[in-house]
């Protein structure tokens, strides 16, 4: 398998959560793929309670904890999910495609959030820091 393009939402989800999902396959655009399918599946508060706890898993089962940043998956779950409130999309591909900012310059994006760096930011790893410069919601 050479990319999360090769599974279906249902198995790439599945594959997620049972964190048996091959980690060179969870890029930053498979990770913006599992935020747009929860939200779409779940909700918004599931989709963050949901991706959160997983991705803790993941990381947990890889024994890579100190890669998880807790402002980073929450911030990129309520950016999948603005960008979902402007217009609908069956597809991931085709969603993604629409909004390429999303993977594109995602760091940039944030930065429109934030004044401060939040990839470095030691707090920020273990909690969600909330936006200093403009809200996502």
């Amino acid at each position: 398998m050479k990319t999360h393009y090769d599974l279906s939402d249902a198995q790439f989800e599945q594959a997620f959560q049972e964190a048996t999902l091959a980690p060179q396959l969870f890029s930053h655009e498979a990770h913006l793929r599992l935020a747009w399918i929860h939200i779409k599946n779940y909700g918004i508060d599931d989709a963050i309670t949901n991706i959160t706890a997983q991705i803790k898993n993941y990381t947990h089962v890889l024994k890579a904890e100190d890669k998880y940043n807790e402002t980073v998956t929450v911030a990129a779950i309520r950016a999948v999910y603005h960008f979902m409130l402007k217009k609908e999309f069956e597809h991931f591909e085709d969603f993604i495609a629409a909004f390429p900012r999303l993977r594109t310059n995602f760091k940039d994006l944030l930065a429109t959030h934030y004044g401060f760096d939040i990839f470095t930011e030691a707090q920020a790893k273990s909690s969600f820091i909330q936006p200093d410069l403009l809200p996502f919601d």
